[in-house]
């Protein structure tokens, strides 16, 4: 698959997944593909398993931004913030294709927090 068309793919998923498109959102993955959530060390075997988890999910997401996907060949990483129950989630999704379909994904989830005062000097504030 060329990368234009992983892109397309990419944006895709990811519009499905703010739309809520449980079954769009998911065409995108292999049916034997792998997703791991390290902070939590929970690991879901195949597409079917993942679209159920997800599809139960009992604080659907309010809000979906897509900051930016960067990617080449097979990996893809795309960076991203979903919003449950007001509290945003600053997210990266590790991709690895394979035939044109994601057979491995890796997910970090992280919440946001207050930077220290030490630090003011040298950093400049972003949104």
């Amino acid at each position: 698959m060329q990368e234009e068309q992983i892109r397309e793919a990419l944006t895709a998923h990811w519009h499905a997944s703010a739309a809520g498109d449980a079954n769009a959102e998911h065409d995108i993955y292999d049916d034997g593909a792998i997703c791991d959530y390290p902070q939590s060390g929970e690991r879901i075997l195949g597409r079917s398993n993942l679209q159920a988890l997800r599809s139960h999910h009992p604080g659907k997401p309010s809000g979906f931004n897509v900051k930016r996907i960067l990617g080449k060949g097979d990996l893809w990483i795309t960076e991203y913030t979903i919003t449950y129950q007001g509290r945003p989630a600053y997210t990266v999704s590790i991709m690895e294709f394979r035939n044109g379909k994601v057979v491995h994904e890796t997910q970090y989830f992280a919440d946001p927090f207050e930077a220290p005062a030490w630090r003011r000097q040298w950093v400049q504030q972003i949104a």
